[in-house]
């Protein structure tokens, strides 16, 4: 019996259920240790010392007077680095990212690390960091758009081309009946997860130990290798618990690299931990845009052309543009459409991968210009989108695997009562007298699938074991991945094991890009079924075995047991099987991977609406988020009460791109003026009154073995536009430079 006649002959319950974490009760007990919770024998402790100007040199270091102080061992500078085996400059794959690891004295952002002190205790080492006392040569800093030179870049995002299209844009534009030419502004937008980046860092003569928040530890593995001139096997990684991610934890930071270094500097184990204001610079964030779109439409409301050009940013030194038109190319249907890219280069650290990367950016900008242009035709909002809806995919031409944004469209409509809202803008206040407005914002994500692998276990006494490398950094992974797998093997929850959270089991690849459980759920899948495959060969060659002789007809997995499936009163547990066998267990292995005939005839997206109510004072512009209401399709739920939290999540910070978050830069020195969680805004309970996520149907059969899509990201995606056009409809003020403050308000209400 083959293993995939196997997967399709297993029935069980585990997926679909609204099952509580299963790491829950260790995470509010305390029992569940983040990175920096491990203090192995002898351990110091590493402080950053970073640089207070954004561009320049370092000139002088008081290294005497820092390792003078009591409880300090070491400084680590430039001058005594332990030596890399690969410069880090260099970089051997597409997200292989330059760092900063004290290769020499120049300063390229401001908190760029300058020096370690590593001492006994946290304290001795963050007094001697403080006493370095750096001096540094100065140099002019550029950090807006207009103080740089533009630029096309050779790519945006991972590998994209930097303009791409079809058909007669300017035609379009020039025959429309209707054109809008808007530009929309997003600013630089910061990581802050609550957990901030640190390692544990152990030698053992060429082996390395460490406790460090990871979402690809297979690729930090080979990162790590390639610096360190050692093995990747020889690396070992712990990360079972991650703090928040959002991306940047997804790849190795200097930060990271030079706690390691200090281990090996120093000959001892050594902990590093960033404090919240230097994580403004090293770890990556979402570069700024300025994106400008020209649309047009016919007489009926049908578009005509869209023209989206990108404006963004990265930093002199590297290569990362967030790739903000990737939207444009999967939404609407329009005959002719290009999106084009310019940059610039500033004294920052270089911009990353935060959620939604493009996307998030790319999908206000995108929304607000519609519903610009839907106010132009007379239309309302919705219709507008209805009108323009996408059969396939607008830049490719090739059919959805799945795509059920019509459901969403109307189900979100439903419960929102949309049916409701008046068309003309500063047309509804509430019995308080404040102005009240309704907004739409379709969401979008890729469905991506990336590599990964497993390895399942059906043990002599029933139970199961299923390992896997995976990363949970609050989405959920331990709970979802452990339902697929005792699904896959037919066993209860309570009657698995489940291993992940470490670089020694298979690679899972990396919890980013909305991927994860698809990805490690496939490989899952298929090591399950691998293993029920195995069970059924003994079982059907066992001629004392009620399923001998069996092959033909086949047999099939149902709570611990397997049936003969044209009888199934013939049938036995998996104990018996192995006892009777002699064997103390059975296993499988299998791979997780995109389809490429799939990929190459099909788009893969998960698509959804977001409702949002907002509230204004007209007075004062005091603006509150009142309603949201999201109604998504991501193909088959795993777990309703995971998929629920990611949605609201993904909302919720759409209210923050909407409304509060942006990072602050003096533009004289390039420094952040707002690093830290109490200037740099994020939402709070009292933001955020009423968020409701709707889980549409969406069956795919073609995305993977299991029908997922991911849903981490595209919350975000739609939430933003529709609170910007919400105001608008609210207030009549159209505001285009994120975030939507009330000075931006006031003056025009």
């Amino acid at each position: 019996m083959n293993t995939m006649n196997a997967a399709h002959l297993r029935h069980g319950s585990n997926i679909g259920q609204k099952l509580t974490r299963r790491e829950g009760m260790l995470k509010v007990t305390g029992a569940a240790h983040y990175a920096a919770d491990h203090h192995p024998p002898g351990m110091l402790y590493a402080v950053l010392a970073v640089s207070a100007v954004a561009r320049g040199r370092v000139t002088a270091l008081d290294v005497a007077a820092a390792k003078a102080h009591a409880g300090v061992v070491a400084v680590m500078t430039p001058e005594n680095v332990p030596q890399l085996a690969l410069h880090p400059d260099e970089k051997s794959n597409p997200f292989a990212f330059r760092l900063d690891v004290l290769q020499d004295s120049r300063v390229r952002y401001a908190n760029q690390p300058i020096a370690v002190v590593i001492g006994e205790s946290l304290e001795a080492a963050t007094e001697g960091a403080l006493l370095l006392a750096p001096a540094y040569e100065r140099e002019d800093v550029s950090v807006t758009f207009e103080s740089a030179e533009r630029f096309v870049p050779a790519a945006v995002g991972v590998g994209s081309p930097p303009r791409e299209g079809h058909g007669d844009v300017e035609a379009g534009l020039r025959d429309a009946a209707r054109r809008v030419d808007v530009t929309y502004e997003t600013p630089a937008h910061y990581h802050n997860a609550i957990e901030p980046h640190a390692v544990v860092a152990q030698w053992h003569g060429d082996q390395l130990e460490l406790d460090m928040p990871c979402q690809g530890m297979a690729i930090a593995q080979g990162r790590l290798a390639e610096l360190f001139g050692i093995a990747p096997q020889n690396i070992l990684i712990r990360s079972p618990y991650l703090g928040g991610g959002f991306g940047g934890k997804g790849l190795v930071a200097g930060p990271l690299v030079l706690g390691i270094l200090a281990a090996k500097l120093v000959g001892k184990p050594v902990k590093l931990v960033m404090r919240r204001e230097q994580l403004y610079g090293p770890v990556g964030h979402r570069g700024m845009t300025r994106q400008r779109l020209r649309l047009g439409a016919d007489a009926a409301g049908g578009l005509t052309a869209i023209d989206h050009h990108v404006l963004t940013a990265s930093s002199r030194f590297d290569d990362f543009f967030e790739p903000s038109g990737g939207v444009t190319h999967t939404l609407y249907a329009a005959p002719a459409l290009q999106t084009r890219y310019e940059a610039v280069r500033v004294d920052t650290g270089t911009p990353l991968f935060v959620r939604a990367p493009g996307e998030a950016s790319g999908s206000v900008a995108l929304e607000g210009a519609i519903d610009e242009l839907a106010e132009a035709c007379g239309m309302d909002p919705l219709a507008f989108r209805l009108k323009n809806y996408a059969e396939v995919e607008p830049l490719s031409g090739k059919p959805f695997t799945s795509k059920a944004l019509r459901e969403c469209y109307a189900q979100g409509a439903a419960r929102f009562g949309w049916e409701n809202r008046k068309l003309a803008p500063r047309s509804m206040t509430d019995s308080a007298g404040l102005l009240t407005g309704w907004g739409v914002g379709t969401a979008t994500f890729p469905a991506h699938m990336f590599m990964a692998a497993a390895r399942a276990e059906i043990r002599a006494d029933g139970s199961g074991l299923v390992e896997i490398g995976a990363h949970d950094m609050g989405q959920g992974a331990w709970t979802a991945l452990a339902q697929i797998a005792a699904d896959g093997l037919s066993l209860e929850m309570e009657r698995l094991e489940f291993r992940m959270g470490r670089s020694d089991l298979p690679d899972a690849g990396i919890a980013g890009g909305s991927a994860h459980t698809a990805t490690a759920g496939s490989a899952i899948h298929g090591a399950t079924g691998a293993a029920i495959a195995a069970l059924a060969e003994i079982a059907m060659r066992d001629e004392t075995s009620p399923l001998f002789g069996a092959g033909n007809a086949g047999v099939v997995a149902r709570g611990g047991h397997l049936f003969r499936r044209d009888d199934e009163s013939r049938g036995e547990s998996y104990a018996a099987i192995l006892t009777r066998a002699g064997r103390d267990s059975v296993e499988g292995r299998g791979e997780g991977a995109a389809s490429q005939a799939v990929m190459e005839q099909y788009a893969a997206h998960a698509h959804g609406a977001v409702f949002a109510e907002v509230k204004v004072d007209p007075e004062l512009g005091q603006i509150r988020v009142t309603r949201l209401v999201g109604a998504f399709a991501a193909g088959r739920v795993i777990n309703p009460l995971m998929v629920e939290s990611q949605y609201l999540g993904g909302m919720i910070w759409g209210v923050s791109l909407a409304l509060l978050e942006e990072a602050i830069m003096d533009a004289r020195t390039g420094r952040p003026m707002n690093g830290n969680l109490a200037d740099y805004h994020v939402p709070v309970n009292a933001d955020i009154p009423s968020v409701e996520a709707i889980l549409v149907h969406e069956h795919d059969p073609l995305i993977n073995v299991l029908g997922i899509k991911g849903v981490g990201e595209i919350g975000i995606t739609g939430t933003a536009g529709a609170i910007v056009n919400a105001i608008w409809h609210a207030t009549g003020v159209r505001v285009r430079a994120m975030p939507v403050t009330l000075d931006k308000v006031l003056g025009h209400l």
